[in-house]
């Protein structure tokens, strides 16, 4: 995120808005002019930013990135460009217009462009629900056009990278374009991701697409080509909703489980270590991250910083790195390097009660991976008090052997009986916020 080209204009926004300088004074109160860059969401250009090194820089950071096995995903901005982007003298039509009746009784969501005879009338770009950002213009997703000029831009930001990060994605979509902007599209079945990625994946079948998405549009998102869609839901009902929610979102189907993205930090929501408190954090991200999916992990999540930076400022605070939470990290890294994560197969464990009204094993989501007799289970409790229940792993191969539980996230291990995993199930009995990664071997 953010190699792109800023744009001038955009940055002198970012320099002067009164609420942005608000916000920089809350998280960096010694800022200057010079730490304000800009918003990485107001391209001029997709070229990688001079300052960066420019493309060929990227471009052989890339190569060393593929020396090491790594992949290069890039962000791809599509529902709107930077103020001052070419495309308001060059090509308006591009562009959602307004006139000098919107620009007065909307100024929050207009502005003019240009001199004299030139001057038009822009819109903002913006979603359904909240004002125009003040630094970007709309791109007009109703004209064929338009929807051609981007997919070529989309093709050329995938001549740099192995896949691209598509930022509100579902703002393009035909249904939230119409619920936003009104008006027609040209074409009565058009739709632009389906179209753009199909040029992408005739260039580049491997090439990997990850839709930034809300409002239970994970699926559509998907269906229309994307091959990760964020897991919003997922973070709402960790933070907010407890287990029961979790584990029912769970219970959806693998086929969609598989393509979403896990996380439970990115650069728009607070800091775990601030949503989730270092209590939680550490059971939540091993919930998070063990799931089946992409699993997202944001800058200095894991060093535990605390600070929301505003993606218009250069520099940061200085913070010290949480070494409890560092170690939980490298643990859970290392954990899931084995190949059980990458080639095995997800299910979820159905937490039991321990005893007749002790209601506390609800707190619990549990999942298994099985490749072969590699297997590992997640158990992670949600609460703030302590919790007992069984976990019945309803795996026949466990009968008649004895078997070792050692906690990839901690010291302890239990020697078990494979017929009592299978029933009742694995006994728990967990303090509060407790979670264990179980490697389970024979013995």
């Amino acid at each position: 995120m953010g190699v792109w080209e800023r744009s001038p204009g955009a940055r002198a926004v970012s320099r002067t808005d009164p609420a942005l300088r608000a916000e920089y004074a809350r998280t960096l109160p010694d800022f200057t002019d010079e730490d304000i860059v800009g918003s990485p969401y107001a391209i001029v250009a997709y070229r990688v930013d001079p300052a960066l090194g420019g493309d060929e820089g990227l471009a052989d950071v890339r190569a060393r990135l593929s020396e090491l096995g790594l992949r290069l995903m890039l962000d791809f901005v599509p529902n709107h460009m930077a103020i001052d982007h070419t495309w308001t003298a060059e090509h308006p039509e591009r562009l959602v217009r307004g006139d000098d009746a919107m620009l007065e009784s909307e100024p929050q969501n207009y502005f003019r462009a240009g001199d004299g005879e030139q001057a038009r009338v822009f819109a903002h770009g913006r979603d359904p629900y909240f004002p125009g950002w003040p630094d970007t213009v709309q791109l007009d997703y109703r004209r064929a056009e338009t929807r051609d000029a981007m997919a070529e831009e989309l093709l050329s930001v995938a001549a740099k990278c192995d896949g691209v990060r598509c930022d509100m994605a579902m703002l393009v979509t035909r249904e939230v374009f119409l619920r936003t902007w009104g008006g027609e599209f040209d074409a009565a079945d058009a739709e632009f991701w389906p179209e753009a990625i199909a040029k992408v994946r005739a260039e580049r079948p491997d090439f990997l697409l990850m839709a930034e998405v809300y409002w239970d549009m994970e699926y559509e998102l998907q269906r229309q080509g994307f091959d990760f869609a964020y897991d919003k839901r997922l973070y709402d009902r960790m933070l907010h909703e407890g287990a029961p929610s979790v584990r029912a979102h769970l219970r959806a189907d693998l086929s969609y489980q598989s393509r979403l993205a896990r996380f439970i930090e990115n650069h728009d929501e607070p800091r775990a270590f601030a949503a989730f408190g270092p209590a939680r954090e550490p059971g939540a991200s091993a919930l998070a991250l063990t799931l089946t999916g992409l699993r997202l992990l944001h800058e200095g999540q894991l060093e535990g910083r605390r600070t929301k930076l505003s993606v218009h400022l250069g520099r940061r605070p200085q913070e010290p790195a949480d070494e409890m939470l560092e170690q939980h990290y490298r643990r859970l890294l290392a954990a899931l390097a084995h190949d059980v994560f990458h080639e095995g197969v997800w299910r979820l464990v159905e937490p039991r009660e321990a005893w007749q009204g002790n209601p506390s094993h609800q707190n619990f989501v549990a999942s298994l991976w099985i490749s072969g007799e590699d297997l590992r289970l997640v158990v992670v409790s949600l609460s703030n008090e302590r919790a007992q229940g069984y976990l019945p792993l309803e795996l026949p191969a466990l009968a008649g052997r004895a078997w070792l539980l050692k906690d990839l996230l901690g010291d302890a291990q239990y020697l078990r009986d494979g017929d009592g995993l299978l029933s009742p199930g694995l006994y728990l009995d967990v303090p509060a916020y407790g979670h264990h990664l179980f490697e389970i071997t024979p013995q």
